[in-house]
């Protein structure tokens, strides 16, 4: 597991020789808070619209297509975007987001270990 900060190229650095990437973001689409969104970016791109909230110039959808462009994306690309209610910097998350990010867990923790019993 890598924490980044959102920096396009620490993430296109991370993600390179790799033959998948899982992603969790902030997501900010209007839905309830704590909604899950989830998107398979290898073969089209992540709808940038959904991933706005960034303390950059480029959000995690430019990072993605600039690594693609580049010939660094993975082959298999998934996005996780768990929808915010405050994007306040320092602002705790709210218990729906919490509880969102939770169930987040728990799936790809999951996912996680069906992607890799599949490998060996």
């Amino acid at each position: 597991m890598i924490e980044d900060r959102g920096e396009p190229i620490e993430l296109i650095e991370a993600c390179e020789g790799a033959q998948a990437a899982w992603l969790v973001d902030a997501v900010c689409s209007g839905a309830r808070p704590g909604t899950l969104h989830r998107f398979d970016v290898g073969e089209r791109a992540l709808p940038s619209g959904l991933f706005r909230v960034s303390t950059h110039r480029f959000g995690l959808a430019d990072a993605l297509e600039l690594a693609r462009a580049l010939g660094r994306l993975p082959p298999r690309v998934t996005v996780y975007g768990i929808e915010g209610s405050r994007f306040a910097p320092g602002e705790p998350l709210s218990p729906a987001v919490a509880a969102a990010a939770e169930r987040l867990a728990g799936a790809l923790s999951t996912e996680l270990a069906a992607a890799f019993a599949a490998v060996r």
